[in-house]
């Protein structure tokens, strides 16, 4: 039998405000244990929760970029359940009247069709706690700091069918939060996490199999590996004469299999009532419209002007917009430099890598756009050559100054003299006899041999395009 897959994916935002959701404590990311939690956090008796007003910007700023109902009035409510990391019993957030409701998102596929997944609603919840296991012996410590942390809870429809979908869909996500500036979209830290509901059906059934729900998941890879391997598990139950149990799982990325943590929860469950100490939200159109005018130029849009402005394929335009930072970076070379393409192979080549390699951010890259503008425009004006520009950026990226501080000292200036260049043609020719004549009775592959040994002899200053035009003359006699 043909099985086809069905996910549906809860994505954790965390909100960038400087408070929590419902109270003033810091929300800084790595503080001592319990340091940033105040009275509301660890729910004593008496307080009571106040609304963080940039939590609901930020919620209202993601529904009008995926172009989603944001509602005028919606609720807070309360989710009850026990976790020893959840003080309060219950967790706040949003259930039937969320504040952004019905949006989409478009990724794009592997072959290059684009295909529109639904979002059903993104509400606003506090976040909880962290239990602590290492160093405790068999106890268990609680962490309160992250408790009230504001999140966006963004549920997709369950219009993915593949694991490859998933992680095109939460890559998209991934860089709209960050264009937005609502989420750091740190995913190490947590701030950035997903939950994956993920059934099989046979294929053409209108009719959905019981879903299984792997539990925050904050990789790329590690979504597509946990849903593969989900997937697989599914459909060796039911072709083993099982069912699937409808439950919370845990992706165990050592083992790279899931495992059972528990029954999945209803939402009667959790006995959802509106929250009694917080008034319903009520959002003016004319908050939603101040919003609107703060929206950057999204991703799309961003891509689109990158294809017809430089002239940008649509696969080095989507890498290029993929961060709002490097496209950034990119525009600035390119407004320096004037050079699109040249600019895009330098940005998404060398740059790229030199950044991954010493695990650098943009901002805290040594060269920046000025100075790799400023090589590109040497390489344009044919002072250095391609290679030669290499080795320039190499020096910059170490800290050696800029390109033409490098090309004087270094002495890596293009030899452009057609004369010189002959002279060293003609002791290449002279010092490799049995090769000329090898090539002059038709082995023509020797040109590249004996292009290599002019730049060798150049020491890789020799300009290209004379040296090919200027040997090949030569070669014939």
């Amino acid at each position: 039998m043909e099985w086809e897959t069905v996910i549906g994916l809860e994505v954790h935002t965390q909100l960038l405000t400087k408070s929590k959701l419902f109270s003033a404590a810091s929300t800084e990311f790595g503080a001592l244990p319990n340091s940033q939690a105040n009275l509301v956090d660890l729910a004593y008796p008496g307080v009571l929760p106040v609304l963080n007003k940039e939590a609901v910007r930020m919620a209202v700023k993601l529904g009008l970029a995926i172009g989603a109902t944001v509602a005028e009035h919606s609720v807070f409510a309360r989710k009850n359940y026990f976790y020893p990391d959840l003080p309060k019993g219950y967790q706040i957030s949003q259930y039937e009247l969320p504040v952004v409701a019905k949006g989409h998102l478009d990724i794009e596929l592997d072959d290059g069709t684009v295909k529109r997944i639904g979002i059903t609603r993104a509400h606003l919840e506090e976040d909880a706690g962290k239990s602590l296991h290492e160093g405790f012996g068999a106890a268990t410590a609680v962490d309160l700091n992250r408790a009230g942390t504001p999140l966006l809870e963004i549920v997709s429809e369950p219009d993915l069918r593949s694991a490859r979908e998933a992680v095109a869909y939460l890559k998209k996500l991934h860089s709209l939060v960050r264009y937005l500036e609502i989420c750091d979209g740190n995913m190490q830290e947590g701030s950035f996490r997903c939950d994956a509901n993920v059934s099989v059906r046979p294929k053409g059934s209108p009719k959905f199999g019981t879903r299984a729900e792997l539990k925050n998941i904050n990789s790329f890879r590690f979504v597509e590996k946990a849903i593969l391997h989900e997937v697989q598990r599914q459909i060796e139950v039911i072709e083993g004469g099982g069912k699937v149990v409808q439950e919370t799982r845990l992706y165990d990325s050592d083992r790279d299999e899931t495992r059972s943590m528990r029954a999945k929860e209803e939402a009667n469950d959790y006995r959802y009532f509106p929250d009694p100490d917080l008034l319903p939200l009520d959002i003016p159109p004319a908050f939603i419209a101040e919003v609107r005018g703060t929206l950057p130029e999204l991703p799309d849009a961003k891509k689109q002007r990158f294809m017809g402005s430089y002239g940008l394929s649509a696969y080095d335009a989507g890498l290029l917009t993929a961060s709002r930072e490097l496209a950034a970076y990119y525009e600035d070379v390119v407004k320096a430099n004037g050079e699109g393409k040249l600019a895009a192979n330098w940005v998404m080549g060398e740059f790229s890598a030199a950044l991954n390699k010493d695990g650098k951010e943009i901002a805290d890259s040594p060269v920046s756009a000025a100075m790799l503008a400023g090589m590109l425009k040497r390489i344009h004006d044919n002072t250095i050559s391609g290679k030669i520009a290499k080795e320039v950026f190499e020096a910059m990226w170490a800290g050696e100054g800029d390109a033409d501080a490098i090309i004087a000292k270094k002495g890596l200036k293009q030899i452009t003299d057609s004369g010189a260049i002959e002279k060293v043609i003609d002791e290449v020719m002279a010092a490799n006899p049995g090769q000329l004549a090898e090539y002059r009775s038709g082995k023509d592959k020797l040109f590249a041999f004996f292009v290599g040994q002019v730049m060798k002899a150049t020491k890789g200053k020799g300009n290209p395009a004379q040296v090919n035009e200027l040997l090949l003359k030569k070669l014939k006699g």
